[in-house]
């Protein structure tokens, strides 16, 4: 784990319309029942090969003594999702600031907890606010595996957050419910291809042509492409050679139980 230290950024800019004088509440806020449970952080680091340097850490959910996230997203319901997903950000934040972050921090959002985008960032831009964490080191995934029913919807909330300054993700792609079409509807800045296209692709000719068609589709459209999942040289090996240089898995690095990872260099070639 790093040494903890003040972590200076530039001032944060906040959106004109989101004066909290003119914030429309949604009444979610006010009307959810607290949390009765606690959570915490493991980070696990997101790696850049063409560069050898981290590129983010991933907030993965983990109870307060480390637990696996089952056993706190089994507590979670659609009373308590809105708490949830807001504490989930702040405490984030909050988080990677305690261990020290100095790179981009990604979180998962739940897309059905969020009624106007623009209410309900509010508490992660307060939280980027009190604890000095650049809006733009900030990335937000979503599952493609979310059951989402109005996909235009789910492509407006992430193109809002897009224009806050936050860099947009989807997460499992190739897993889901939305695929392709989602893609078609909104852009965003980082795929993450699902594990299971993952694993073992070295030996696999079916993952290797569709990950190498992706690869064409997400160029052409000016998308980020990055495994998860990587456990074999093998495995890394090959995603390079499909041109893929973002990664994540236990080949680099374990999540980490509220600390930053250290990358094994012995992965970096």
């Amino acid at each position: 784990m790093r040494a903890i230290s003040h972590l200076s950024a530039a001032p944060i800019r906040f959106p004109a319309e989101l004066v909290e004088a003119d914030i429309e509440r949604c009444g979610r806020c006010m009307t959810d029942p607290p949390l009765d449970f606690a959570f915490d952080y493991a980070f696990q680091p997101i790696v850049d090969l063409a560069t050898r340097s981290v590129y983010a850490h991933e907030a993965l959910i983990r109870g307060p003594a480390g637990e696996p996230a089952h056993t706190v997203l089994s507590r979670v319901t659609p009373s308590n999702l809105y708490r949830f997903d807001q504490a989930c950000r702040v405490h984030a934040i909050a988080s990677a600031v305690a261990v020290d972050m100095q790179e981009a921090l990604s979180i998962n959002f739940f897309p059905n907890a969020i009624y106007k985008p623009e209410v309900c960032i509010r508490t992660t831009l307060t939280a980027a606010r009190e604890h000095g964490f650049r809006l733009d080191r900030l990335i937000f995934e979503v599952s493609e595996t979310e059951c989402v029913s109005d996909r235009k919807r789910l492509a407006n909330i992430m193109a809002e957050y897009r224009r806050m300054g936050f860099t947009t993700a989807i997460d499992d792609f190739g897993a889901g419910y939305a695929g392709l079409n989602l893609l078609a509807d909104f852009q965003p800045d980082l795929i993450k291809l699902d594990m299971d296209l993952v694993r073992a692709i070295d030996a696999h000719p079916a993952r290797r042509a569709i990950v190498r068609g992706l690869v064409a589709v997400c160029r052409d459209l000016g998308v980020k492409l990055l495994a998860e999942g990587i456990e074999t040289v093998a495995e890394r090996d090959c995603l390079l050679d499909l041109g893929i240089t973002l990664m994540q898995g236990w080949l680099f690095a374990k999540p980490a139980f509220k600390a930053v990872a250290e990358v094994d260099v012995r992965r970096w070639v």
